[in-house]
């Protein structure tokens, strides 16, 4: 049996996985662009020619693009990123930000 403790991590984080796998909104696109415009412009811009990371509107119509990836992808260090540490809100909100530029 499963102790108590464990048991009551687990359920949050159930739910929050169905939600994202059901596509409900993740979090709020204009906030999510704000964040991005002041953050991540620089390198992720369409302007860009500079750095090689790819425009949001690119990674948004990669096929592999979903919720779940982008937040599993911003809670990953990567060597060519700045070590961003985004709260849970704002990470939603970046999430669907990206989302809507399909």
């Amino acid at each position: 049996m499963m102790p108590v403790r464990s048991s009551a991590w687990s359920a949050p984080l159930l739910l929050a996985s169905i939600g994202i796998a059901f596509g409900q909104q993740v979090g709020d696109p204009a906030a999510g662009k704000q964040l991005a415009d002041a953050t991540c412009l620089a390198c992720h811009g369409a302007q860009n020619t500079s750095h090689k990371a790819p425009a949001f509107s690119a990674i948004a119509a990669m096929p592999s693009t979903t919720a779940q990836s982008l937040d599993v992808f911003l809670r990953t260090s990567h060597p060519t990123m700045p070590n961003l540490i985004l709260s849970d809100a704002d990470r939603g909100d970046v999430i669907a930000y990206i989302l809507s530029l399909r």
